[in-house]
């Protein structure tokens, strides 16, 4: 066995290269054309999300749902302590504050730990959660659903909608996961919140080099990504 062992390798075969030249052939090779509405079609089908948005990478998915989801200059967005630096860069591209949180034995955001902190580090006034520490709100929550695992929402999205914290999904790990237990049973990962988000960069289970996708139920805010 070699001493090196690459995270991950493409396998470009079949109908890959007839599919590349077409693009190429036509000069329809970025932003739009066939192929594009296509993957969205085909993800869209896949996952179950109503809307699926095309994006020049994961990491810009993650920016554009964070502002669509409300995050403004000042604002705090809760994300777990194990990820990768995209989660974190698109909350700060959005001018925002990341608030580190513990991960749990599965690696993804610890749901236990992020509730009791809600309940007992934030307030809740005039709509809108309030870190009592700093006095800044906190608009939102990025569950990273670490190397495929799902992270665990039942009760952490019940308390998020009470208090209006919108969930963001980083599913760019984990297209292909979905839940085979609990309230989101059969449901895959990056459907369940306000908006999710897939990277299909070379290191993913698919990939087309770069690319993401935006996911989510809501037309208005598809068209808004789009």
């Amino acid at each position: 066995m070699s001493a090196y062992m690459p995270l991950c390798v493409p396998t470009l075969k079949g109908n890959e290269w007839k599919y590349v030249k077409e693009c190429i052939d036509t000069e329809w090779v970025s932003s739009a054309g066939k192929y594009v509405d296509l993957f969205e079609q085909k993800i869209s089908e896949y996952t179950g999300s109503k809307y699926a948005v095309a994006c020049v990478n994961g990491t810009s998915a993650i920016q554009v749902s964070l502002r669509l989801a409300g995050v403004l200059p000042g604002d705090e967005v809760i994300v777990s302590t194990l990820t990768f630096i995209a989660s974190v860069n698109a909350i700060t591209y959005n001018n925002a504050k990341p608030i580190f949180l513990d991960a749990d034995k599965y690696y993804n955001l610890d749901s236990e730990k992020t509730i009791e902190f809600i309940k007992n580090e934030t307030v809740f006034k005039n709509g809108f959660t309030y870190n009592k520490k700093t006095n800044n709100k906190i608009t939102a929550i990025i569950p990273v659903h670490v190397w495929g695992n799902a992270c665990w929402l039942d009760e952490l999205i019940e308390l998020c909608n009470k208090q209006n914290i919108a969930i963001v999904e980083d599913a760019c790990e984990s297209l292909g996961t979905f839940y085979n237990v609990g309230k989101y049973k059969g449901e895959h990962t990056g459907t369940i919140g306000k908006l999710g988000c897939l990277s299909f960069n070379g290191n993913k289970i698919i990939t087309t080099g770069g690319g993401g996708m935006i996911l989510t139920n809501d037309e208005m805010l598809a068209d808004k990504a789009r």
